[in-house]
């Protein structure tokens, strides 16, 4: 029993800055790579970023130098670092994580249920 839970999302102006959390909570063992994706209406899916257990960072090349991935472990949290937001970037934005549950031996993938960021002109 795990849940991912979101918050940092609304709505700023274009050059402003936002920082979104998803925290795990439940029967949480450990968790590996964490990641933040956003969905913009009637687009897919696409990748923000990634960090992993050991704290290695990727990020969608477009995003790279204004968006930052980051983690706290003993919080079981994932945070994303937003600025100099731009109108481009309003999406709803999901975290994801793979997790070992306490007693199994095996990952299982969750998904948060998304925070809206709207950034207007």
């Amino acid at each position: 029993q795990v849940q991912l839970v979101e918050s940092g999302g609304g709505l700023v102006q274009a050059g402003g800055s936002l920082r979104l959390s998803c925290a795990a909570s439940g029967s949480v063992f450990s968790i590996r790579a964490m990641a933040w994706y956003r969905q913009a209406p009637r687009k897919q899916r696409e990748l923000v970023a990634t960090i992993t257990s050991g704290g290695i960072t990727n990020y969608a090349d477009s995003l790279k130098g204004r968006f930052t991935i980051s983690r706290d472990n003993a919080k079981n949290t994932v945070y994303l670092q937003m600025n100099s937001l731009k109108p481009e970037d309003t999406a709803v934005y999901y975290c994801h994580a793979d997790i070992i549950l306490q007693g199994v031996w095996s990952t299982t993938y969750y998904w948060g249920q998304g925070t809206q960021v709207t950034v207007s002109s």
